[in-house]
């Protein structure tokens, strides 16, 4: 696998991760959640841990393309982590914008 195919990957893959807690109304993505809907701080959670796994993912690419792990210092983390943030906004829109928004107009042309 070449280094170009493998960074591509990782960001389809990281942006696809970044997107699902918002996207997913259930649980670990198992468990449905009380008739409130899926809290907050579960998709925070859940985002966090996508997030280290996706690093591990990156990990295991690059082990791959170059037969060696890099040692990283905390800027490099969090600017990953910034970056992930900016992958998870469309899922986020949708969650607390974009979904309510499309519920209504559907209501109001059943209506």
């Amino acid at each position: 696998m070449s280094t170009a195919v493998a960074i591509t990957l990782l960001m389809v893959v990281a942006l696809i991760a970044a997107n699902l807690p918002w996207l997913s109304d259930r649980i670990a993505f198992v468990v449905s959640p009380a008739a409130r809907g899926k809290p907050e701080w579960i998709r925070l959670v859940e985002w966090l841990t996508l997030f280290f796994l996706v690093g591990l993912i990156a990990a295991g690419l690059e082990y791959r393309t170059q037969g060696q792990l890099q040692m990283q210092g905390w800027e490099f983390w969090v600017i990953n982590l910034a970056l992930f943030a900016v992958f998870a906004l469309p899922g986020f829109i949708y969650c607390h914008d974009l979904r309510r928004r499309l519920q209504r107009h559907s209501r109001r042309r059943e209506s």
